[in-house]
């Protein structure tokens, strides 16, 4: 059954926070929030909207982190965004260790849909930013109606309904389409 709320996935690294490079943030103190994402979680809320997070992190199966330090990483994260007034709905992560509670790799949509099941998310009003290619392929995938890639260092080949140079232009598209 799908639901009738709107929501905004979020890729986590490169968009919400600062890009580890090639590796993983593997500390909370390595976390950085990017700018513009308070002013855009913050929005999405006004808009009466969700904000959820859809990442990988396959540095807890590699063995580089434990699930307790992604817990403490995502509640370091919710700690910066309440500090200026925002938050995320939930966060759902990939991890690789093939738990109860993992949820199958990008561009795979299985969290969008556990999300859009546990939420009452419609995702043909929904939307994702992401920075790479499977971010962008997972919101087809799922159905979504549109996509935001925030350009970086990868390589594009899947276009994206929108895309920005910077994750300060998130809240003015963000006001254009939601």
């Amino acid at each position: 059954m799908i639901g009738s709320r709107r929501c905004v996935f979020f890729d986590r690294d490169g968009v919400v926070n600062a890009s580890p490079g090639e590796g993983y943030v593997l500390s909370p103190d390595a976390f950085h929030l990017n700018p513009g994402i308070a002013e855009a979680l913050r929005l999405i809320r006004e808009r009466d909207c969700l904000a959820i997070v859809v990442t990988s992190q396959k540095g807890v199966g590699k063995g580089l982190m434990s699930r307790e330090t992604l817990t403490n990483i995502h509640d370091r994260m919710q700690s910066l965004l309440a500090a200026e007034g925002a938050a995320f709905d939930a966060i759902y992560a990939h991890t690789a260790t093939g738990g109860d509670e993992d949820h199958p790799a990008k561009p795979d949509p299985g969290m969008i849909h556990a999300a859009a099941e546990s939420f009452g998310i419609d995702p043909r009003l929904s939307w994702i930013i992401g920075d790479a290619d499977r971010d962008i392929e997972m919101g087809r995938r799922a159905g979504l109606v549109g996509t935001i890639r925030i350009r970086g260092e990868k390589e594009i080949t899947v276009p994206a309904t929108h895309t920005l140079e910077s994750t300060t232009e998130i809240p003015d598209l963000l006001r254009l389409i939601l």
